[in-house]
């Protein structure tokens, strides 16, 4: 039996309609309050989205290991330079003064080729990554990298290439790999043959289709691990919203969660680990669907809930327990 990790994709939600603050987490909140060590009651296992933005920090590691008790894993999201090029590019321009927002590839300041290269990730770049999470590999603490890609990233010779950089670049260690174009599964046998050959685990995902959506069986391809993320199927609000937590406002039921659970229970028995992630994070729905899914698998639900929480989720009652103070602290 695989060693069974389940828990959110991230832990801090502390503004927006979705916030967290007043459902799972007390408000106002007491004098020294922690999030994280108290998510950490809950769940033995975070994804940390906030690297995507930008480039871990040791300092800030460190203290996330001190948080947290022996044996918690942190899986870490792959800074957005190395996965979403078009996307850091966009965010450099518009850090560049205004008179230089529309730059000729012939001439100005910063042409373009140049712009080019100063945001292709070099080895500065990977550098700067691995000392940001060294705190947490030195602790023990560190799950596995996670690589998600745009959904525009399609399967070509030049992806290939860069992928096949990316994982050279962090060889040692586990990493996930979120395709989401179906070009990757139309050539699924080249597919994982580049994955295997790095040991990286092929990410299954449950979201919203779109007309090229990838297509997946979700059968671990690797025995060293596997790799989960539910990320909502709330389709009214996936593409057309006012602000992004609205995409995650959706509530998996017990029966759409059982597919899953089933496809878990099978997968621990061919894996050394197993991480499933829940990112229906709006109002930490992700936490409500994470305990049901521990529930339905059979793994303990740690950890003491307010009774807040049990009214905006019924359907959790009588599977966890409930410290009526907390949110009234």
């Amino acid at each position: 039996m695989g060693d069974v990790r389940i828990g959110t994709s991230g832990w801090s939600y502390p503004s927006g309609k979705g916030t967290w603050n007043g459902v799972f987490y007390p408000k106002p909140r007491p004098k020294g309050f922690d999030d994280l060590a108290f998510y950490a009651e809950h769940f033995d296992t975070v994804e940390v989205n906030s690297t995507f933005y930008g480039q871990p920090r040791a300092d800030v590691s460190r203290a996330w290991a001190e948080r947290t008790p022996r044996g918690f894993e942190f899986s870490v999201k792959l800074y957005q330079k190395f996965t979403h090029p078009g996307m850091f590019k966009e965010r450099v321009v518009k850090s560049l003064p205004e008179d230089l927002h529309n730059l000729s590839p012939s001439g100005g300041a910063a042409p373009r080729d140049v712009l080019d290269v100063l945001v292709r990730p070099n080895e500065a770049d990977l550098d700067e990554f691995r000392r940001g999470i060294d705190p947490l590999a030195t602790a023990g603490k560190l799950g596995a990298l996670l690589a998600q890609f745009p959904a525009s990233f399609k399967d070509s010779p030049e992806s290939r290439d860069s992928l096949i950089t990316l994982l050279r670049a962090f060889a040692d260690y586990p990493v996930a790999v979120e395709l989401r174009h179906k070009s990757w599964s139309d050539k699924v046998g080249e597919t994982l043959t580049l994955l295997n050959a790095f040991g990286a685990a092929w990410v299954q995902i449950d979201e919203p289709k779109f007309r090229f959506s990838i297509r997946q069986n979700y059968l671990p391809n690797v025995e060293g691990f596997y790799y989960m993320r539910l990320h909502g199927r709330n389709v009214e609000k996936w593409w057309r919203h006012e602000k992004s937590e609205e995409r995650y406002d959706y509530l998996y039921s017990s029966a759409e969660l059982k597919e899953f659970s089933e496809t878990a229970g099978a997968a621990k028995r061919l894996v050394k680990k197993l991480y499933l992630y829940m990112n229906n994070h709006f109002s930490a729905k992700s936490v409500a669907n994470a305990a049901m899914i521990k529930q339905q698998l059979g793994e303990p639900v740690d950890g003491e809930y307010p009774p807040e929480f049990l009214e905006r989720y019924p359907e959790l009652k009588g599977a966890v327990k409930v410290r009526p103070s907390l949110l009234r602290a």
